[in-house]
C-alpha cells in the first residue's frame, strides 16, 4: 500500500440476530451504546489524497475542500452561530449549486475524555454507520419544519439532500480520523436500518455489514483549513450515490504522546 494507506480495524455489523439498536452518547465522558452483534475487521484504508484529484457527493458521498475560517473559539457558541454558520452555508452552496441551506445540528467531539469531561462533548464514532436512512432523512425535514407543513409538502416535491461539514477545531488531525467508504462500492443489501434511542428523539440510522468489495479511504493529517463533506442522505433515489458509511478508526502508527483529535461536525438540509 502507498506510505499513508494503513491497515486498520473497523466495528462493523456482524448479522442481523436480535435487536439492533444504536444509543449514543450524551457527552461528558460516557459512551456510546450498541445493541446487536458486531465485529471487527481489518481494512486497508487508502490514502484518498493519493488516490483521487477530487471525489463526487454524488459518487463516492465525500470531498474534501478548502474552508479557512474566521472563526477563533470553536467552543464559543456565539461565533458558532454568527460567525461559523454563514461560512458552512456559503460553502455548501458553492460546492453543490444548492438553492437553500439550512443548519440544524452541531456536534462537538473529542478523543480525550478529559476534554470530553471538561466540555461535556462525545466521543468520536466508533463504528461503522450512516446518520439517516431513507426514511429518517425525510422525517429529519418534517421534523426541522414542524410548525411549517405547507413549507414541507413543496420541499418534498423537489431534491434535497443531509450533508455534513466535518473539520477539526485544533491541529492536524493525527488520531482517529474519519474513514470513508466510496459509496460506489457498497451494496445497498449491506446497509442495516438500526433504532437510534436518543432521549430527546427516536430515529434511524444505518450500521453496515462488511464487503471485502467495498473500497475504504481516509485524508491523513486533515489540517484545520480544510473540511470535509459528507452526504449522509438523498432524496434522488436513481443514479446517484444516497448514503455515505463512514468512521473514525485509531490509527496503529499513532503515538501516544500527540494531541487528541478535536472536532465539529455540522448538519445540513440542503435543497437543489
Amino acid at each position: 500500500m502507498p506510505a499513508k494507506s494503513v491497515r486498520a480495524n473497523l466495528k462493523f455489523l456482524a448479522d442481523l440476530e436480535g435487536e439492533l439498536v444504536y444509543i449514543p452518547s450524551k457527552g461528558g465522558g460516557d459512551e456510546t451504546a450498541h445493541v446487536g452483534n458486531f465485529t471487527h475487521e481489518q481494512v486497508d484504508i487508502l490514502d484518498a489524497r493519493e488516490a483521487f484529484s477530487s471525489t463526487d457527493l454524488d459518487a463516492e458521498g465525500f470531498r474534501l475542500v478548502a474552508q479557512p475560517t474566521t472563526v477563533t473559539d470553536f467552543f464559543d457558541d456565539d461565533q458558532i452561530r454568527s460567525v461559523y454558520e454563514s461560512e458552512v452555508i456559503d460553502l455548501i452552496k458553492e460546492q453543490t449549486g444548492a438553492s437553500r441551506v439550512e443548519i440544524f445540528d452541531h456536534t462537538r467531539r473529542s478523543s480525550s475524555l478529559e476534554q470530553q469531561q471538561q466540555w461535556q462533548i462525545r466521543e468520536p464514532a466508533d463504528i461503522v454507520h450512516n446518520d439517516y436512512t431513507a426514511a429518517s432523512g425525510i422525517k429529519r425535514l418534517r421534523d426541522y419544519f414542524a410548525d411549517k407543513s405547507e413549507d414541507v409538502k413543496e420541499l418534498l416535491n423537489g431534491r434535497f439532500a443531509i450533508i455534513n461539514v466535518w473539520r477539526s477545531m485544533a491541529g492536524p488531525v493525527l488520531d482517529h480520523p474519519l474513514a470513508f467508504c466510496d459509496g460506489t462500492t457498497v451494496k445497498p443489501d449491506h446497509l442495516v436500518p438500526v433504532e437510534r434511542r436518543a432521549k430527546e428523539r427516536i430515529g434511524e440510522l444505518q450500521t453496515a455489514l462488511y464487503d471485502a468489495a467495498q473500497r475504504w479511504y481516509y485524508y491523513p493529517e486533515l489540517q484545520m483549513d480544510e473540511a470535509l463533506l459528507i452526504k449522509t442522505f438523498d432524496s434522488e433515489s436513481s443514479g446517484v450515490t444516497r448514503f455515505t458509511i463512514h468512521t473514525s478508526f485509531k490509527d496503529p502508527r499513532a503515538g501516544t504522546d500527540i494531541p487528541p483529535r478535536q472536532s465539529l461536525e455540522t448538519r445540513s438540509l440542503v435543497f437543489f
